[in-house]
């Protein structure tokens, strides 16, 4: 699967209605941090009930539910889909309405919704009548349902879309930034890619173009670098539009914990901040690194490598996600499983 960076708003529809541990798989080939799986910092206003620091998501039976680290169940299997937690709030499924759920199960907002996204910055993106909106922690409407497409809060502003522009608002629902781009991404590092005339640049939360659109495709700025596409190949420009990193790449991922996903050829590698190379391009798949580790495919099976390179739990299954909270997400014939750094199960599928 091959996916275009600069196509994130249209994967909101995709990444909602896909099963929530399958979702998972996006994080092998996207090379975005968007959406379902993206990192959210919120202050939630509800006062929850905290069973567990972390909780994971798992099926049994088909149904969805959640376990502690220890492979505990916590929330027993009832819900036809559901998230995982983000700061203590997770959406669920019920009847093809979205709701949510706090720690112990309880529903702190009731399924009513057609869609419904992770909370961010206090506020979660909802779809009712095929518009989209805003709610906060108890399910109250503070942004009214309104515009064609939209995303997340993030640093304190939205891309939202109207009469078929991108612009951003801020959490009371004002246009800050006025409508006017062909498409518009999340703020990074103080910075957002938009694009004007089919090329991609960058504006400032004040809406001034800093970095003039002449990029083919573009992600969002992480650890001072941001890829973008020049001539099919990609490469990395600091916050002035330099180019840091030549374009030499088939692919081009943010730079995680020091490091950023490359293609080469039909191989995936890493490299540091200055490009050089560090982890040769040999593997078959890759994600990010994540709490020091990176899931590899290799002859057909994933395993996991440290920041090194060095192989630390053997290949041996059919898919690997990245670690979180101490636990990784693996499928083995068609049963999903967690492992813990050590490579050893804490939980099992079994039906």
């Amino acid at each position: 699967m091959s996916l275009q960076l600069n196509k994130v708003p249209n994967l909101f529809i995709c990444l909602a209605i896909l099963s929530g541990i399958a979702s998972g798989m996006q994080q092998i080939t996207i090379a975005s941090s968007l959406a379902v799986n993206q990192k959210q910092a919120i202050t939630p206003s509800l006062k929850q009930k905290q069973v567990s620091n972390q909780l994971f998501r798992i099926v049994q039976n088909g149904k969805y539910g959640f376990m502690d680290e220890t492979g505990k169940i916590v929330i027993k299997p009832q819900f036809d889909l559901a998230w995982n937690f983000i700061d203590g709030l997770a959406q669920i499924k019920i009847d093809d309405n979205y709701g949510y759920i706090d720690q112990s199960g309880k529903q702190i907002v009731s399924p009513k919704f057609r869609l419904a996204f992770s909370f961010s910055n206090g506020l979660a993106l909802v779809v009712d009548d095929y518009k989209y909106g805003y709610i906060d922690t108890s399910g109250q409407i503070v942004i009214q349902p309104q515009y064609e497409e939209a995303l997340a809060f993030k640093n304190g502003l939205a891309a939202v879309k109207i009469n078929d522009q991108w612009g951003y608002i801020n959490k009371t629902g004002k246009i800050v930034i006025q409508p006017k781009y062909q498409q518009g991404l999340h703020f990074n590092e103080g910075l957002a890619a938009v694009e004007v005339d089919g090329k991609w640049g960058y504006i400032n939360s004040s809406g001034q173009i800093v970095i003039q659109p002449r990029f083919d495709e573009t992600i969002g700025f992480s650890q001072g670098l941001a890829a973008v596409k020049v001539a099919n190949k990609y490469g990395y420009i600091d916050k002035t539009g330099k180019l840091a990193i030549q374009p030499q790449f088939e692919q081009a991922w943010e730079f995680k914990e020091g490091l950023a996903v490359v293609q080469i050829a039909d191989k995936w590698g890493y490299i540091g901040s200055n490009g050089r190379m560090i982890i040769a391009p040999k593997f078959e798949r890759v994600t990010d690194f994540s709490e020091g580790l990176a899931a590899v495919k290799i002859q057909e099976k994933y395993g996991y490598i440290d920041s090194r390179g060095k192989m630390v739990i053997a290949p041996q299954f059919d898919l690997g996600l990245s670690f979180k909270d101490g636990l990784a997400l693996v499928y083995t014939g068609g049963k999903a499983g967690y492992i813990n750094k050590q490579g050893q199960f804490v939980w099992q599928q079994t039906n």
